[in-house]
């Protein structure tokens, strides 16, 4: 296993790991050498992500929590101690995506909006505010998963949009709150990558654009784990508090 980014032996909790980025999350930490801690409501897709950590020569375990729950995070936190010992890294990834049903912010029905929050913003506040007494210090990271779309402002998807501008938002405050035990916080704003989520949401998603970038190709989830990893590392150690926005240089061009 490749140990150049030194976690080697360092546990991870990733959330939303029964598939898609969060498993990609999952399978390139293990790469690297790390503990894995699978976290997801979904059981069948938690189990098919430890099988696949497993066969690649890497360690992991499923726990299922749900993140909108102080119970369930709580829970999620001791029982990643009980299963490696030490929690060094929590990656907040836990979102609705997919599912959301795009529309003019004047029609979007009040509940659909609540369940976005709870998820997408209250998830990552929870399972932060459950891991981080539990967290190595100093040394530990804390890596939330945001989205390009805050910059762009993408029209008909205003909870989504909104619940990741407030990731950033929780993002800078904990950063300072954190600061003193020697842990980091930042966050991550992927564009459009291709993901099976992102893959189902729209027709010939391999050029979507892809024109508005500077780098002429679509974002793959390799992209988005490499940011991740790098965040994580001893080589971030002096970066807390930022928005590494990973999308091909597409909202700055």
């Amino acid at each position: 296993m490749a140990v150049g980014f030194e976690l080697n032996d360092k546990v991870v909790i990733i959330t939303g790991a029964a598939g898609g980025l969060g498993r990609e999350f999952a399978l390139g930490f293990a790469a690297e050498g790390a503990k894995i801690i699978a976290a997801d409501l979904q059981e069948a897709g938690l189990a098919e992500t430890v099988k696949l950590v497993e066969a690649a020569g890497g360690q992991a375990k499923a726990i299922q929590v749900d993140v909108t729950k102080k119970q369930s995070t709580d829970n999620l936190a001791e029982e990643a101690i009980k299963a490696f010992g030490r929690i060094d890294v929590l990656v907040n990834n836990a979102a609705i995506y997919a599912t959301i049903k795009r529309e003019k912010f004047t029609d979007i029905d009040p509940d659909d909006w609540d369940r976005v929050m709870a998820v997408n913003v209250k998830g990552a506040w929870l399972c932060s505010a459950s891991v981080y007494p539990k967290m190595t210090q100093p040394g530990g990271r804390i890596v939330n998963i945001a989205s390009a779309t805050v910059f762009s402002g993408s029209p008909l998807w205003m909870h989504y949009v909104a619940s990741k501008s407030a990731v950033i938002g929780l993002t800078r405050v904990m950063a300072k709150e954190v600061g003193a035990s020697g842990v980091t916080v930042n966050a991550i704003a992927p564009g459009f990558t291709l993901t099976d989520a992102s893959l189902s949401l729209i027709e010939n998603a391999e050029n979507y654009g892809v024109d508005r970038g500077a780098l002429k190709r679509a974002s793959q989830p390799e992209d988005i784990v490499g940011a991740a990893i790098f965040l994580a590392s001893t080589k971030a150690d002096f970066i807390t508090g930022q928005t590494l926005v990973v999308d091909g240089g597409k909202q700055f061009i």
